[in-house]
């Protein structure tokens, strides 16, 4: 088998679920953590527990995560910001980034994977040198921004417009509204398209096309032309 090759789900084993639930980041001051990532990042509060002596816990979610993140006092014995390559993924990371800018979160310039060495303060991914904009073709996988939390724990944003086959198991349910909005957009470019190639001609089935050309994006398949 070849690198680039990867391997098959082996379809006749029966699958218990096992989903990632929770991702402990250690901080020095849990009063700005919460601060950052509420406050800044617009995270959903989930828990804030306080025994008020020797433990408290704090818990965030992302908005349209199924794993979320935990912090606090006698949490984790790791160095704060010692967690690197932290990944988010958004469908549209021009626009993630415009608006976390704008909540004065210091986000990087987007760049590909060509290579990526961001430096000490931001992760490090692949081990080779970052290449400044976004993938020259707007592959899905290929494009990254990067910002740190107040203690330097390092996040990347990974945009991801389409799964690579396998990666979704028939599920084609959406994570966000934002997410559902995006692919329409994506399904009325390529049904634009569809139509020139056909003569220009409305389509009367463009529902039909639309679910089936979502439905294949999601699953990473081919989508119809």
């Amino acid at each position: 088998m070849s690198t680039d090759e990867v391997p098959s789900h082996d379809e006749t084993r029966a699958r218990v679920d096992t989903k990632l639930e929770i991702v402990v980041i250690p901080v020095s001051d849990i009063d700005r953590a919460k601060e950052f990532y509420g406050g800044k990042l617009g995270w959903r509060l989930d828990a804030d527990y306080d025994n008020g002596s020797d433990f408290r816990v704090i818990q965030f979610t992302p908005p349209g995560s199924g794993c979320s993140v935990i912090f606090g006092r006698n949490v984790t014995a790791a160095a704060p910001g010692s967690a690197r390559g932290l990944y988010l993924i958004v469908s549209d990371l021009a626009a993630t980034r415009a608006e976390l800018l704008g909540h004065g979160v210091e986000v990087s310039e987007v760049f590909h994977n060509e290579g990526v060495y961001a430096g000490p303060d931001e992760p490090y991914l692949f081990g080779r040198t970052r290449v400044n904009g976004p993938d020259p073709e707007h592959r899905s996988y290929r494009s990254f921004a990067s910002f740190s939390d107040p203690d330097g724990n390092g996040w990347l944003f990974q945009e991801i417009t389409k799964r690579l086959p396998g990666r979704v198991y028939g599920d084609t349910t959406y994570a966000s509204a934002n997410d559902l909005s995006q692919a329409l957009r994506r399904a009325a470019a390529a049904h634009g398209q569809h139509e020139a190639r056909t003569g220009g001609q409305r389509d009367e089935n463009w529902p039909d096309w639309y679910a089936e050309y979502m439905v294949r994006e999601h699953s990473g398949e081919e989508p119809p032309q």
